[in-house]
């Protein structure tokens, strides 16, 4: 298996490429060259999380990794989880809840990024070098990516989180961090803002050693993907009684809905992907208007879900509504975000069969809080109520919905105060933490600044 970039000017990359290099010479995402197709029977026939990763993994990493090594790593990746199989699964009526929240930082984001944080210390050890991560977070990507990579002597994190909307908690899980190869900038601006200097440093590449990567940890890196897409296979194995599956995935950077689409195209029988988001809207006005143009980031109660523009929806738009014509896809995304990108209606159409959207502002998310947790007890946490409000309205009997359950509720004590849910319980993960001094730098949205920080601590 090889890849390439959606823009089509970087290509015949192996594994082991793609996973240190992260975003494509050209701009672009990279892209397997084939779906592989997953064995369903033996998905059918597996008892754990693992052993369905391990019909998933290899599929991708053979160009890199012979077959006992990805076994291997993947059998020692996932820890720390509070959960014995790492994923709970909550079932009601016709509404079941993929519990994706069990692990370290009880956020979904630990799957994906305690994969990739595994291959990138290998790849670091067979070539004696180092590597800086530099990311981006809007709430749950900084904390993972932190704790996946803080054991790993090789790799120091930089993690630029924005001075407005996330919770005190998912700040604290950064900030509060001890340890000599971790540092939380606080950026004076926005998610985007920080994102931009993240997609800057990779262009550039001007403050690495030459024994260096610069390694992605958004989920631009297709190896967070691969470990998302395993839990799709997961659920299909712990619910392959349900002929008709529909996932329903709160999404801001949509690589949760693309990993649930790669399963798809992998040979996953799914009926339906509802792409449910907050007041940041630039997905649904797609999905109903075909309007992808970005616009202000406004904040809310699901502040993981406050982007503007969703990375992951390149890879898409390449693969589903392009039929991967490189040049279109090119075209398209080097001149957005000054372009807003409009497709071909007959092409657009094409969502109709296999994806739908929702769009659910803070109001409603409340809403659907307070009846979950009057009518079964069940608290959800704000992004996971963003999903919630379309698989509760639409399922029935023979239209059963997957909620994706992203972040644990007590991340967000603030939203359960005001309506008067009480959490009584928090998970490992979240003890303490108020207790922990904090080492928050504070930073402009300076390029420049930001890469004097690197250089005076690397």
């Amino acid at each position: 298996m090889l890849f390439h970039s959606t823009r089509g000017k970087d290509s015949g990359k192996d594994f082991a490429s793609i996973l240190m290099q992260g975003l494509a010479d050209d701009g672009g995402l990279f892209m397997p060259d084939h779906w592989p197709q997953a064995d369903i029977d033996e998905i059918k026939s597996k008892s754990s999380f693992v052993e369905i990763a391990k019909c998933i993994v290899p599929l991708f990493t053979a160009s890199s990794f012979s077959y006992d090594e990805t076994i291997s790593i993947v059998e020692s990746t996932w820890h720390d989880f509070e959960h014995q199989d790492l994923i709970n699964i909550k079932e009601f009526d016709s509404v079941s809840i993929l519990e994706l929240f069990h692990g370290p930082t009880a956020a979904f984001k630990d799957f994906g990024l305690q994969l990739a944080a595994a291959f990138f210390n290998k790849v670091l050890e067979s070539e004696n070098k180092t590597a800086i991560v530099l990311g981006a977070t809007s709430g749950d990507t900084g904390p993972a990516a932190i704790d996946a990579c803080k054991s790993y002597s090789r790799i120091k994190s930089f993690i630029m989180l924005p001075n407005g909307n996330m919770s005190d908690v998912q700040r604290r899980q950064m900030s509060t961090i001890q340890a000599s190869n971790v540092f939380a900038l606080r950026v004076n601006g926005t998610f985007d803002d920080c994102q931009d200097l993240v997609k800057l440093a990779f262009t550039k590449r001007d403050f690495l050693k030459t024994d260096q990567y610069l390694l992605a940890i958004n989920s631009i890196n297709w190896t967070r993907i691969i470990g998302q897409i395993c839990y799709y296979f997961y659920a299909y194995n712990k619910l392959q009684k349900i002929e008709n599956l529909n996932f329903s995935i709160p999404t801001g950077n949509f690589g949760n809905v693309f990993a649930c689409y790669s399963a798809h195209k992998m040979g996953l029988p799914i009926s339906k992907i509802s792409v449910a988001v907050n007041n940041n809207d630039i997905l649904h006005r797609f999905f109903c208007n075909n309007d992808y143009s970005k616009q202000l980031v406004h904040e809310t109660i699901s502040p993981s879900m406050d982007i503007s523009v969703a990375s992951n929806f390149e890879r898409l738009v390449y693969d589903f509504f392009l039929d991967r014509d490189s040049a279109k896809c090119a075209d398209m995304f080097d001149h957005f975000p000054n372009n807003p990108i409009e497709l071909d209606s007959e092409m657009w159409r094409k969502k109709d069969y296999l994806f739908d959207s929702s769009k659910v502002n803070d109001l409603d998310t409340a809403k659907m809080i307070q009846e979950i947790y009057q009518s079964n007890g069940y608290i959800l946490d704000p992004h996971t109520a963003v999903a919630a409000v379309e698989a509760f309205k639409t399922s029935d009997a023979s239209n059963h919905y997957v909620v994706l359950s992203t972040a644990h509720p007590a991340k967000f004590p603030q939203v359960y105060e005001e309506l008067g849910i009480e959490i009584n319980s928090l998970p490992l993960a979240l003890r303490g933490l108020f207790e922990k001094k904090e080492s928050l730098y504070n930073v402009e949205a300076d390029y420049s600044e930001i890469i004097n920080f690197i250089n005076l601590n690397n």
